[in-house]
């Protein structure tokens, strides 16, 4: 089985367990004069019950196995012109939300609304002074990361869709 297989097995495996869920709560008692519809209302709950155990475990079970294979599965994606190595696993995490840590303090990065010129200073008896802002970074690098850590959780996701198709689930 491929991971995208196993993935979309706990997708329809949710499904049925959220009806069970739904038959439960919806036949779990009656009133007295009420007639049943299943024939054994008692039995048939409890065969829900057991039914919805069976597909958390199964559920579990191949959760599990998805993250062994992510785990141990390498995959290299170009990012910036390098060949960058990581596991599946790792590359979710950049994808979920490492790469937009890294764009936010590089996009933090800026003239803080500063304006070059002339202004009067009070120092100098109200005469003017050029006044220039001082960048405690390199703007072309700052830009050039902005672009780089926007960009990679797209790249990341076009490579991981071709993985999630191509790789054997572990066992």
């Amino acid at each position: 089985m491929k991971l995208i297989e196993a993935m979309k097995l706990i997708k329809e495996l949710q499904v049925k367990r959220e009806d069970l869920v739904k038959k439960v709560g919806a036949h779990c008692a009656d009133l007295d004069f009420e007639t049943p519809l299943y024939s054994d209302p008692k039995q048939q709950v409890a065969e829900w019950i057991q039914s919805h155990s069976d597909l958390c475990k199964e559920i579990l079970r191949l959760r599990v196995l998805i993250q062994k294979t992510n785990l141990k599965t390498k995959v290299t994606i170009e990012i910036g012109g390098k060949s960058v190595e990581k596991t599946i696993a790792a590359w979710i995490h950049r994808r979920r939300d490492l790469a937009g840590f890294e764009l936010a303090i590089w996009s933090a990065l800026g003239d803080r609304g500063l304006h070059e010129g002339q202004l009067p200073s009070s120092q100098l008896g109200g005469e003017q002074r050029t006044v220039k802002i001082r960048r405690y970074f390199c703007p072309l690098e700052r830009d050039a990361k902005i672009e780089l850590y926007r960009s990679e959780p797209s790249i990341i996701d076009r490579t991981l869709e071709v993985v999630n198709a191509t790789t054997d689930l572990s066992e």
